[in-house]
């Protein structure tokens, strides 16, 4: 598919990883849908972005009324040829920690809102998107996974939701395709992002050591990866990881 003026949606889009794919789509020549749960950050984008085809969406992606809403504008403005889902949070902590005989588990809210946010935005937003496509000409559907989808170390919710995710895409590159919808995930290791920025340097420093490129990934490398899938017609159904070597 070209680049060029497509119509995108890029959840999570007011910063970070999704801030960089909105601008590099922009740069290709499509017009972005821009939605985030933050209205300060989508106004810094907005600030960034000028005269560009940009339309900003304030929305909180596991409310089914707010990203329904959502999908009826985009409708309204003439329908959508890519989605990005990659708006996620973070509630990281171990399952069970046992100090002096004190016993501590993962609150259920915590593992309940980043598998709200992570899986089911990521459902609700994609099956948005493929009704639309649908009505179509079909279109792309891009899902942000993660490294982290093997397990890893204090993650039980945010590796479950991403381990979700990359069934869903497989699942959904199944069931699409008579659609000419393809569906294909992106899966980072470590990048350098607001998130991961905040990382204790001692900590960041041992991650680091793991991979074995020893460094972070940028965030215009995945940004590349997603531009490359929409581009590439025969992508369907994978999961490319981006992550510099690192198995966890």
């Amino acid at each position: 598919m070209e680049i060029k003026n497509k119509r995108c949606l890029v959840t999570g889009a007011g910063r970070g990883l999704g801030r960089q794919m909105a601008m590099d789509l922009l740069r290709s020549g499509a017009s972005v849908h821009a939605c985030d749960i933050s209205a300060a950050a989508l106004g810094s984008l907005k600030e960034a972005t000028h005269d560009l085809p940009v339309t900003f969406h304030a929305c909180d992606i596991a409310d089914e009324a707010a990203v329904e809403a959502m999908f009826t504008e985009i409708s309204g403005s003439g329908g959508l040829d890519v989605l990005i889902n990659n708006a996620g949070i973070t509630r990281d902590g171990l399952l069970l920690k046992v100090k002096d005989g004190d016993v501590r588990t993962m609150p259920l809210q915590d593992f309940k809102a980043v598998v709200d946010v992570n899986l089911v935005g990521v459902f609700l937003c994609g099956r948005g998107a493929a009704a639309l496509m649908a009505k179509g000409n079909g279109g792309v559907i891009i899902n942000i996974s993660s490294v982290s989808r093997a397990g890893n170390f204090g993650q039980t919710n945010y590796s479950a939701a991403k381990a979700g995710v990359d069934a869903m895409t497989v699942t959904w590159s199944k069931e699409l395709a008579r659609y000419k919808i393809r569906c294909a995930a992106i899966a980072p290791g470590y990048i350098n992002t607001e998130m991961v920025a905040a990382i204790k340097p001692e900590v960041l420093e041992k991650i680091t050591a793991q991979i074995p490129l020893r460094r972070l990934g940028e965030m215009s490398e995945i940004s590349r990866t997603a531009l490359f899938i929409i581009e590439n017609d025969f992508v369907n159904g994978r999961v490319l990881e981006i992550d510099g070597g690192l198995r966890i």
